[in-house]
């Protein structure tokens, strides 16, 4: 098992080590500049993504920063709705051509909002729509035997966006107190009850 999490976490360090940095800070910028208009961040996937967007979504919100999910199936059944002019739609899909975000994209530019791809193919469908829009991470395998198993990507994908929220927390501001604020609760809000 040892070789097991020895290669997981080489494939996962070598993935997040090729983020382009300058695109990651651009969408932070565009996510900070749609906030402080009043705007949301809305993350999108399917499948094994689900929980990780759960996970930024809730990060977000505990940092007092507008942020919802979307199912991009449930999205053409009425979620889309949620989308308003000048927020921000970040899609997961580690192919980038998944046929849903696909579509979903399409619809989406029938909106007044900023799209972003998180993916891990170089060349897909929405990485030549979306061009400078994306962020798109190496990834030399998924750590299961077939290497078709979401374990990697998902891990991937889940550190990349709660690196977003930190930083999109600190280019705010966001302080202990204003945590403290949302989040009086559990072992966490006992540690914090001192903290001014």
């Amino acid at each position: 098992m040892k070789e097991y999490f020895d290669n997981i976490l080489k494939t996962v360090k070598d993935s997040v080590d090729s983020l382009n940095y300058e695109r990651f800070g651009m969408l932070a910028e565009e996510c900070l500049h749609a906030i402080r208009n009043g705007k949301k961040v809305i993350v999108s996937g399917l499948g094994k993504n689900v929980p990780v967007c759960d996970k930024f979504v809730g990060t977000m919100n505990s940092l007092g920063i507008p942020a919802v999910f979307m199912n991009t199936n449930s999205a053409v059944h009425g979620d889309i709705g949620m989308v308003t002019d000048g927020d921000i739609v970040i899609i997961l899909t580690k192919s980038g051509a998944t046929s849903e975000s696909v579509y979903l994209e399409s619809l989406l530019e029938q909106r007044n909002c900023i799209i972003w791809l998180l993916s891990f193919e170089q060349d897909s469908v929405l990485q030549r729509k979306l061009k400078d829009h994306c962020l798109i991470l190496s990834l030399e395998n998924e750590g299961d035997q077939w290497n078709i198993v979401p374990n990697n990507s998902t891990t991937v994908n889940l550190i990349v966006l709660q690196g977003l929220a930190m930083e999109i927390a600190s280019r705010m501001g966001v302080t202990l107190s204003d945590f403290k604020k949302n989040h009086p609760g559990g072992h966490i809000g006992v540690q914090l009850k001192d903290v001014g």
